[in-house]
């Protein structure tokens, strides 16, 4: 073999790198080995490049497709129950159809995505629920409207599962809840945002024979597809695949999430066998329950806000514009909550207080119906408290899972499962029961306390967990398992600790 071939053969392939570091040394404790293994590293600013390489664009991704989701909302308060001739509990059937698809193709749709790129898949999905949203605008009646419905879940169902999946496949846990919150914060944006749009688009009534409703439709959808052109090119694929790092900084980020959740097994295949492995954990179970006792509230707020602001007696464009604040102080709670819950690495009583929140000022809703500024207020609290407790559950849940397989599949399924709550929160709200909605608002506290009952169920029994391994480590019941064996276990590792 001459020089050049010895050369050759010396250079490391990827998948030799990607051996190396399957099989690097784990520690414990504080900072880590893996910042020695690269002393030319400045990790803060391979953090900064992360963070605004990655977050941003999922968030704008996001903000469009809860905008394109709950947009029907705007668009029912200029007319669009009027010219479909919506009468009765129509409107509500035609919201409840897009959950049915949403809930059944978020775990295959995060099954696809180790197939596909993510800036392919994201941003594909995004151009064709940009696009359905346009041509909802076109509906005549209510079958056009109930189609178009359906499949905007049918697409939109792999969005919001992918993108916390593939920011979790970036961040270590003890940094992630600020970037998982500001990600979901984008719903918080969008509501407030979709109200200043509908505000404006709302006037434009008329213009070439088309109502108001139909222009939100039109703008926000045509927004959307032209936007996903130039997502498609920003959109980040996961730590192995980018072209932004350098072959050092992406072996850096592999090693640190490697010793914070153990081997990602991002080469091995999903099968039938290794999701139906990912249930038989009881976690998994209660991690859905955790979010879907808060998305009855989140969707009850979200579909039926401009509704309950308009039965306050304020009229078309003052709806609009008094929808916005709400979610504004929703999205500034959300960011304070993430941030002191990252400072004290504790997630359980960073769920509970805005949760707390959120009780109250349905309690008020429910209960007061004579006092214009005080049920005001109340919409305050409720969204403030919802959407602040959400990215928290979320990201406990989803970050506490180590793996390719494991996150996806857990992600997914609870995401998924969360969803049919949606289906229960736009049934909730009744044209019947307006203005009082008692039914809607004790359904939303009735699983306000759901949540919290799951949530206490979680954090006693990773809490459980913790201790239990604790002891058996101390009288050294592990000590058969290799190093590597244990990694390959993810979060099921005995060295591994759960957030709590």
């Amino acid at each position: 073999m001459d020089e050049h071939q010895r050369e050759a053969s010396a250079t490391p392939t990827p998948t030799d790198v990607e051996k190396q570091y399957n099989l690097a040394p784990y520690v414990t404790g504080e900072g880590g080995d893996y910042k020695s293994r690269f002393p030319n590293i400045d990790e803060a600013k391979v953090l900064r490049k992360i963070d605004f390489r990655v977050v941003p664009v999922l968030c704008v991704l996001y903000l469009l497709a809860f905008l394109d989701r709950v947009n029907i909302s705007n668009a029912a308060i200029f007319g669009l129950k009027q010219d479909l001739n919506l009468g009765g509990n129509e409107f509500n059937t035609a919201l409840v159809v897009f959950f049915a698809p949403y809930v059944l193709f978020e775990i295959p749709s995060n099954a696809l995505l180790k197939h596909f790129k993510p800036h392919v898949w994201l941003s594909l999905c995004m151009f064709l629920f940009g696009l359905i949203t346009l041509l909802q605008g076109f509906t005549q009646n209510l079958s056009g409207l109930i189609a178009t419905r359906f499949f905007l879940g049918v697409v939109e169902s792999g969005v919001f599962p992918a993108c916390f999946y593939l920011i979790a496949m970036w961040y270590k846990r003890a940094e992630a809840q600020k970037r998982y919150s500001f990600f979901f914060s984008s719903t918080t944006l969008a509501g407030g945002f979709g109200g200043l749009l509908a505000s404006a688009i709302g006037k434009m009534d008329g213009v070439r024979g088309y109502r108001g409703w139909r222009w939100i439709f039109i703008l926000e959808g045509l927004a959307t597809c032209l936007i996903s052109l130039i997502l498609y090119f920003t959109i980040s694929d996961f730590p192995e695949e980018v072209t932004w790092l350098s072959a050092e900084e992406k072996e850096f980020v592999k090693a640190r999430l490697y010793e914070d959740v153990g081997h990602s097994k991002r080469d091995d295949p999903l099968t039938v066998k290794s999701v139906l492995e990912v249930f038989k954990d009881w976690k998994i179970i209660v991690g859905g329950f955790m979010y879907f006792g808060l998305v009855v509230p989140a969707y009850g707020y979200a579909y039926f806000a401009p509704s309950i602001i308009q039965s306050l007696g304020n009229g078309m464009i003052r709806t609009q514009l008094l929808s916005v604040p709400p979610w504004a102080c929703a999205f500034a709670l959300a960011m304070l909550t993430a941030t002191a819950s990252d400072y004290l690495r504790k997630r359980y009583i960073f769920v509970l207080l805005p949760t707390a929140v959120a009780l109250a000022g349905f309690v008020i809703l429910l209960v007061v119906h004579d006092n214009d500024h005080l049920q005001y207020a109340a919409l305050f609290l409720a969204a403030m408290g919802t959407y602040s407790a959400m990215p928290i559950i979320v990201c406990w849940f989803n970050t506490n899972l180590g793996g390719h397989h494991r996150r996806a599949v857990g992600t997914a399924f609870q995401v998924g499962f969360g969803n049919i709550g949606g289906i229960i929160a736009v049934f909730a709200f009744l044209a019947k029961d307006a203005p009082k909605y008692i039914p809607g608002y004790s359904i939303c506290i009735a699983f306000i306390c759901v949540s919290v009952l799951a949530n206490t169920i979680y954090f006693v029994g990773v809490s459980w967990e913790n201790r239990k391994r604790d002891r058996l480590q101390a009288q050294g019941a592990y000590n058969g398992l290799s190093t590597e064996e244990k990694k390959r276990m993810g979060d099921l590792n005995p060295d591994y600790r759960y957030f709590r």
